[in-house]
């Protein structure tokens, strides 16, 4: 699946347009896409992309973590 063809589809049921928004929304947060955009918004220099995506990726590990040691009490 590339970047510009996300696949997203948000069924509007009874007129109400609140309830799809807000569907849309989460499914966009969910896939990515609003991340994606925020960061191509301006230009972000390689250098400060890679420093980004190590915390990011630091993030995620400290969390994966944090999660496998509630979950597994030692002893």
């Amino acid at each position: 699946m590339s970047r510009n063809d996300t696949g997203i589809e948000v069924v509007v049921r009874e007129n109400d347009i609140e309830q799809a928004i807000k569907t849309l929304k989460r499914k966009a947060a969910r896939d990515g896409l609003i991340k994606h955009i925020k960061y191509k918004k301006a230009y972000e220099k390689p250098s400060d992309r890679r420093k980004r995506k190590d915390r990011e990726s630091l993030r995620r590990i400290r969390k994966a973590q944090a999660r496998r040691a509630r979950r597994s009490p030692r002893g």
